[in-house]
């Protein structure tokens, strides 16, 4: 199972307003782990960062200046992103976002069906709050020193922690199949890596000897006929 753990930055909060993606970060989940696999990328917004946005973000109009407008990496990220769920927190803020600079290159609208909103989860799961995503961090245990501003990477990777956390599935199963994905670091593109379990044509010869049972043997025989351990004797 795929899915992609995401966070935007923005100039604002409204798109209708004239508001921007300024940063988009991804990471891949398969089977609820991360792969190393990521999707991140600046944005040029084509308008001033207002310093409200910058004092948030870190991010300024200046620093954005020289990076690709959204039409330039909208390929790119719809590729990563495929057709796999979509794990965001305060969903409906990122997707009208995006859903905003889709349209207007274009292309077609994500549909909030295939997205999970973490922040609607930690609603139901605590009611009494506080579910910031540096709250949950605090809640769970979660490391997150490093977040001194807002980044979307960053903001993602810890929330595949918090993902996990809010599932429950803090100790996730190991699967060995053939359709298993084995992490793959460093890169980002969208397939795994196939892994098959080795079985082993014959089992092993024993390494116990017969002076070891016989050992074995003398080593019980003062606990009497009716001690447990003589079930296991051979």
């Amino acid at each position: 199972m795929r899915e992609i753990v995401l966070d935007t930055e923005t100039t604002g909060l409204d798109p209708k307003n004239g508001d921007r993606l300024i940063e988009i970060g991804c990471i891949e989940l398969i089977n609820r782990l991360p792969t190393g696999k990521d999707y991140h990328v600046f944005i040029n917004p084509e308008r001033d960062v207002p310093i409200e946005a910058q004092n948030v973000r870190g991010i300024s109009t200046e620093f954005l200046r020289d990076k690709p407008l959204f039409a330039a990496v909208a390929g790119q990220f719809m590729e990563f992103i495929g057709g796999d769920t979509l794990v965001i927190h305060n969903a409906p803020f990122d997707i009208g976002f995006l859903n905003a600079e889709l349209v207007r290159v274009r292309r077609p609208a994500l549909a909030m069906t295939r997205v999970v909103d973490t922040l609607a989860m930690a609603r139901r799961k605590h009611p009494a709050g506080p579910n910031t995503l540096d709250a949950l961090c605090k809640r769970y245990g979660i490391d997150n020193t490093k977040r001194i501003k807002h980044g979307a990477l960053m903001d993602s990777l810890l929330l595949a922690d918090v993902y996990i956390e809010l599932l429950g599935e803090r100790q996730a199963a190991l699967v060995l199949s053939s359709k298993s994905a084995a992490p793959a670091m460093g890169q980002s593109g969208r397939s795994g890596v196939a892994a098959k379990a080795l079985v082993r044509p014959a089992a092993l010869p024993t390494r116990v000897t017969e002076a070891d049972l016989a050992a074995h043997q003398a080593f019980l025989a003062p606990l009497g006929k009716k001690a447990i351990w003589g079930k296991f004797s051979g």
